[in-house]
């Protein structure tokens, strides 16, 4: 089968909206709003939705891997925007596996991602 894909977005829930999309800007993401339910965060040519809906069970199961290009740069740069100071999430240091590193983030509502450089 030849999907011709152009793009893959999760979608992903918040338990508080504002603050989520607050989030993902500090974080570096371009916002397009979508009503007042969701918004579409870009990366490049990457992409996710952010929608104003929470389930516990779906939020504390959800994990997004990102591929950054030096994990080491990405995590420092990650720690200067003091995340954890203003949304009270969690960052966790680098560790380092057999097919790379990552470090990880969650997000205001729990959302697991993995920031990862492979080998």
């Amino acid at each position: 089968m030849n999907h011709n894909a152009k793009s893959i977005r999760p979608f992903i829930g918040a338990k508080d909206f504002e603050a989520s999309r607050s989030f993902y800007r500090d974080l570096g993401f371009e916002e397009i709003t979508l009503g007042n339910q969701m918004s579409v965060f870009k990366s490049g040519a990457m992409a996710f939705y952010l929608q104003n809906a929470y389930v516990k069970d779906w939020v504390d199961n959800t994990m997004i891997f990102m591929e950054v290009d030096d994990v080491s740069r990405f995590y420092q740069e990650l720690l200067a925007l003091d995340l954890t100071a203003k949304y009270n999430v969690k960052v966790t240091p680098i560790r380092n596996e057999d097919w790379g590193s990552e470090c990880f983030l969650h997000d205001p509502a729990g959302n697991l991602w993995h920031f990862g450089q492979f080998s």
